[in-house]
C-alpha cells in the first residue's frame, strides 16, 4: 500500500509540494511588487524664470497632481526646446530629460513633446518611463506652464 493510499504524503512529496507553493508565492509577490511600483501620473507645473545663460534658461516653481513638489528645469530655447528637470516630491526625487516642439509666435507659445524619466532619489531611486509633455512659454517673462502625463515605473 502506498503513502498516499494509506492516508499519508512521503516526506519527499512534502518537500517538493511546499518547493513549489514557496516558489509561487514568491512569484506571486514579485508580480505584486512591479505592479505596485507602476503609477499613472498627471503633473501640472507652474515655473518661473531664475537665471538664463544665452538660450539656456533655469527656471523653478511648484508641480501640483499626482506627484506633487517643487521643479527645478533647464533647458535651451530655440525652434525646439530640450533640457534636464528634477522634482522633489514626497519620498525623494526624479529626474529626466525632454524635448519638445514649439508652434506660434509672438509672446505666448506653446508646445509638446516628450520626457524621459531616468532615476531619481528615495523611493524613486530606480525609477524610469516616459510622459507627454505639454505646455506654454511666455518669451516675455519667461513663465512656463508644463503638464506631464505617462507612467512612471519605481
Amino acid at each position: 500500500m502506498s503513502a498516499i493510499a494509506a492516508g499519508g504524503i512521503s516526506r519527499r512529496l512534502q518537500s517538493v509540494v511546499l518547493a513549489a507553493l514557496a516558489a509561487m508565492c514568491i512569484a506571486m509577490a514579485n508580480t505584486a511588487v512591479v505592479i505596485a511600483s507602476a503609477l499613472r501620473a498627471s503633473d501640472t507645473a507652474h515655473l518661473r524664470y531664475v537665471s538664463a545663460s544665452g538660450s539656456s534658461l533655469f527656471e523653478d516653481g511648484r508641480a501640483t497632481g499626482t506627484l506633487p513638489g517643487t521643479m527645478r528645469v533647464h533647458f535651451d530655447v530655440g525652434p525646439t526646446m530640450s533640457g534636464t528637470f528634477t522634482i522633489d516630491a514626497r519620498g525623494g526625487s526624479i529626474n529626466g530629460h525632454g524635448n519638445a516642439r514649439l508652434h506660434g509666435a509672438g509672446v505666448y507659445e506653446s508646445f509638446h513633446g516628450t520626457i524621459v524619466v531616468s532615476g531619481g532619489s528615495g523611493r524613486y531611486a530606480h525609477a524610469h518611463g516616459t510622459a507627454l509633455l505639454y505646455g506654454t512659454f511666455d518669451r516675455e517673462n519667461y513663465a512656463l506652464v508644463v503638464q506631464t502625463l505617462g507612467t512612471l515605473y519605481f
